[in-house]
């Protein structure tokens, strides 16, 4: 007997194409770059058949966990609690992304290619909320993520927020 809850890729919708555009900008011009950068890696892989996705898959994780230790770095930096709901959230992205590998390794081709749409599909909403959040609090601190340092530590209360990036949800 068939299972009535069983789901086919043609029951979801496509998940467009992921390019970098200015409306994905945040004002910030590493994270900006390091989001350009993840936007490159999800685009090219979804490009690559099932046999070429393994080591540009790879590089995507090393490139993911870079990136979400450098925002995390910038948090705690700037007055949040280590742990907060956006360092979560990268956290549970980050062990999604980890158990891929393996399954794609046990045989299951279109892992990859289902993570990448996810992942297509998910980095343009986080950044535009959890990052915008974080860029926006980080100018307001003076904080400079390209020499990790702030202008004026007196503006940081250490540890004080524990939100999603932004004072308002603190």
């Amino acid at each position: 007997m068939e299972n009535a809850n069983a789901t086919s890729p043609s029951d979801f919708p496509e998940v467009p194409d992921l390019h970098w555009s200015a409306e994905m900008e945040l004002d910030d011009a590493r994270m900006d770059q390091t989001h350009h950068e993840m936007v490159d890696l999800v685009a090219r892989l979804r490009t690559l058949p099932h046999d070429q996705q393994l080591e540009p898959y790879r590089e995507l994780v090393r490139h993911t966990v870079e990136h979400f230790a450098q925002e995390e770095r910038w948090m705690v930096a700037t007055g949040f609690n280590a742990d907060n709901c956006h360092a979560s959230h990268h956290e549970t992205i980050l062990d999604t992304m980890r158990q891929v590998e393996s399954h794609f390794l046990q045989g299951d081709e279109e892992i990859i290619d289902r993570m990448a749409a996810a992942l297509a599909e998910w980095l343009p909403m986080h950044a535009s909320t959890m990052d915008a959040g974080l860029a926006l609090h980080m100018k307001s601190v003076k904080f400079d993520s390209r020499t990790e340092t702030l202008a004026d530590p007196t503006l940081v209360k250490p540890a004080t927020m524990s939100g999603c990036g932004s004072v308002s949800c603190s």
